[in-house]
């Protein structure tokens, strides 16, 4: 698949703020606070700042959508973890990812972990509660870049004692050198048709 256009549509908190546009498959990505998630998007897309990427963990507090090629939609949720906001906001955060997550949308979700990170409680989590309410999620491990071969598979190792998938079965990518983007967007063009 080739991004010819993507634009940001609105960002949204509340359900009736969705975008109202029928039929249109939603690829999601949440995870952790500076997991990368603005990073990837605007690496899909080559486009340096459609998602507005920060040094500070959780800046993105809302529901963020964007439009690709005029079909799909791409969503960037609000990040989770060690962001240092106050416990009230974190909850609202939670509740807003919930709205999303149980709505009635078209959505296929990507989790995003650190590759050199094992998942914390908070990553375990979310799987279980996507399993939970049966919502078809990948795995996205980021900044795959930052390991040798030798350190990642030392890594996966470590993340597998907590985690169970086989390494076909999830994507590995890089926003720096793009790496995995090829693999990933040809994945997302199938699964759109698919949804058709």
């Amino acid at each position: 698949m080739e991004i010819k256009k993507a634009e940001f549509i609105k960002s949204a908190v509340y359900e009736n703020e969705y975008p109202k546009f029928n039929n249109i498959t939603e690829f999601s990505f949440i995870g952790r606070s500076n997991v990368g998630k603005s990073s990837l998007i605007n690496s899909l897309t080559k486009r340096k700042n459609l998602a507005r990427t920060s040094k500070t963990p959780g800046r993105t507090q809302l529901i963020n959508y964007f439009l690709i090629n005029s079909k799909i939609h791409f969503v960037d949720l609000p990040g989770y973890g060690f962001a240092k906001v106050p416990q009230a906001v974190k909850k609202n955060w939670g509740k807003i990812i919930e709205t999303y997550l149980t709505s009635e949308r078209k959505k296929i979700v990507f989790l995003l972990l650190d590759l050199r990170r094992v998942p914390s409680n908070e990553d375990m989590e979310m799987l279980k509660w996507m399993e939970h309410f049966k919502i078809e999620y990948y795995i996205i491990f980021t900044k795959s870049d930052k390991l040798s071969n030798n350190e990642k598979f030392k890594q996966l190792k470590e993340i597998k004692k907590k985690l169970v998938f086989d390494n076909e079965d999830v994507f590995f990518y890089s926003s720096l050198k793009n790496t995995g983007r090829e693999e990933l967007l040809k994945f997302i063009e199938e699964k759109a048709q698919n949804y058709e």
